[in-house]
């Protein structure tokens, strides 16, 4: 397999994380619904670390046996910065006041398209033109739509957001975690994947906090209830296992417009598996994301 050959298979695989992660918001929401925020989250990844146990076999096993050889910023940087964001992510879609706001909180997180961008060209990364800015912008001002409704105004989108602070601001501290764990994961990185090892470390933070919890809520199992977890693991560790593969070795650019309509597919799968149809100014903020980064990504790629 030549080298152009490697870097179109990486890509393709790469673009698989798009389509799983358009699924994990609304099955976060359904599992966190009957085995509780934290607790639901300790279980999703769980099982999302036995499936990329299960699916990487014996090299998995080899390569993270190899940990002293990846770089610090990679092991420990990115490993706490991954860490931090699944388990602001999760809770908080889990602590959604209902499944409506849990929707909104989806849309807070693919915020970080374009902030990857930006964070990109003010860490000299990346250069670009100047409409990046008012696409970044327009992001903001589709979030905007999300949160604050029809009657939209300042006070009615600070209200909003007052309402259940905490799942808010876990959700804006994702948004923003995500881009700098991808710029030092492709940075420093060097080829080795250890999403086996963070989605770990992640359930036993949340188990940690779980078992701390002074009235930890009781989980309801269920058949349904157990394939919703299995479903929301194994889209998980295929999403995170991709995404890693193909932003070491892929096309960042092909991945990154990709991941721009993540979005669009993730608010139209979560209102299908959550049965909540928003109304039209949620789904006029979608489209004002995700033409935002767009146009993020555009100013990019004219240099």
């Amino acid at each position: 397999m030549t080298q152009t050959d490697a870097t179109d298979k990486a890509t393709l695989i790469g673009l698989l994380a798009v389509l799983c992660w358009s699924c994990t918001i609304g099955l976060m929401r359904a599992v966190a619904e009957p085995l509780g925020a934290v607790g639901g989250a300790a279980a999703l990844y769980t099982t999302a670390a036995i499936c990329i146990a299960v699916a990487r076999g014996r090299k998995g096993w080899r390569e993270v046996a190899r940990w002293r050889e990846m770089h610090p910023v990679y092991l420990w940087g990115c490993g706490v910065l991954f860490v931090i964001y699944e388990v602001c992510l999760s809770v908080a879609v889990g602590l959604a006041d209902d499944r409506s706001q849990a929707m909104e909180i989806g849309v807070i997180n693919y915020l970080w398209p374009s902030l990857t961008i930006a964070l990109a060209v003010l860490c000299r990364q990346q250069l670009a033109r100047w409409w990046l800015w008012p696409g970044l912008l327009i992001c903001l001002w589709g979030l905007a739509r999300v949160l604050g409704g029809d009657s939209f105004s300042l006070p009615t989108l600070w209200t909003h957001v007052q309402g259940n602070p905490l799942a808010y601001g876990m959700a804006f501290a994702a948004a923003l975690l995500w881009p700098t764990y991808s710029l030092l994961a492709r940075r420093y990185g060097a080829g080795f994947n250890a999403v086996g090892l963070f989605v770990t470390g992640t359930a036993l933070v949340l188990w940690l906090q779980w078992f701390r919890l002074d009235a930890a809520p009781v989980m309801q199992w269920s058949w349904p209830a157990g394939a919703q977890l299995f479903m929301a693991g194994a889209l998980t560790a295929l999403g995170y296992s991709c995404w890693e593969h193909g932003i070491q070795h892929g096309k960042l650019a092909v991945l990154a417009a990709a991941s721009y309509f993540t979005p669009v597919l993730s608010a139209l799968m979560a209102s299908l598996l959550l049965q909540v149809l928003p109304g039209w100014s949620f789904w006029q903020g979608v489209v004002l994301v995700t033409l935002g980064s767009l146009i993020c990504w555009w100013a990019t790629r004219s240099q």
